[in-house]
């Protein structure tokens, strides 16, 4: 009937748009960690979060990409029990970013930096790459990652600004990264401090409203996949 082929019609594009949302995420999730190996091969201090992964890596014996998914692992489980909503999104990003971070180390396909210029500038290209790749993360409204997820529920529930519960969390992962030898430098400053920087310049030139991107919880997702089958 009409009716049935204008459903299978609408199904078909629903599929090609979720099939588009979820490319996004995983580009997105693969120039995260591109970025991320940048400030790390950069040689300058590591990334606040890096810093603890690279800590938690000295103390257990395992891979920074490991270490990585192991801490979001932890902090999604929190989330969870806190009764917050974890998206596609977010286990994608606990898993995804740790696994290619580690192919990318481990092949050397990035030069290490070895003076505070070209540190300085490969730390900043890091920063850049990361914006980039949460602007397509964001946008397939898959749901935020475990870390930032931490940062928004900090935030609801203590009242205070999203840059204070940011600054305070990062603050507190490079304190414990670095007693359990994570390395930190001026490379560390210059990621804490611009990274917001670079995110709000590279959403501005992309005209990108993260506001206004609806995410879709983990049950919301396997609805829709279970309709589409059925």
């Amino acid at each position: 009937s009409a009716a049935g082929g204008d459903r299978l019609r609408n199904s078909g594009n629903d599929l090609k748009k979720f099939s588009g949302r979820l490319a996004g995420l995983i580009f997105g999730l693969f120039l995260y960690a591109l970025g991320i190996a940048f400030t790390i091969e950069a040689h300058f201090g590591y990334a606040p979060w890096d810093v603890f992964h690279q800590g938690i890596s000295n103390i257990a014996g395992i891979s920074i990409g490991n270490a990585s998914i192991f801490l979001g692992l932890v902090i999604c489980a929190a989330l969870y029990v806190l009764g917050e909503s974890l998206g596609l999104g977010t286990l994608l990003n606990m898993v995804v970013i740790g696994v290619i971070l580690d192919l990318i180390l481990e092949s050397k396909m990035i030069p290490a930096m070895d003076g505070p210029i070209s540190g300085t500038l490969m730390m900043i290209l890091g920063l850049f790459v990361i914006s980039l790749a949460t602007f397509f993360y964001m946008r397939s409204g898959f749901g935020s990652g475990p870390r930032d997820g931490l940062m928004v529920t900090l935030e609801r529930r203590s009242g205070l600004s999203v840059g204070i519960c940011r600054a305070a969390i990062e603050s507190l992962a490079v304190l414990l990264g670095w007693l359990m030898g994570g390395p930190v430098g001026f490379g560390t400053l210059i990621a804490a401090f611009g990274t917001g920087l670079c995110i709000q310049i590279t959403f501005s030139l992309l005209k990108f409203n993260a506001t206004k991107i609806e995410h879709e919880s983990l049950g919301e997702t396997a609805r829709f996949l279970l309709k589409s089958a059925f």
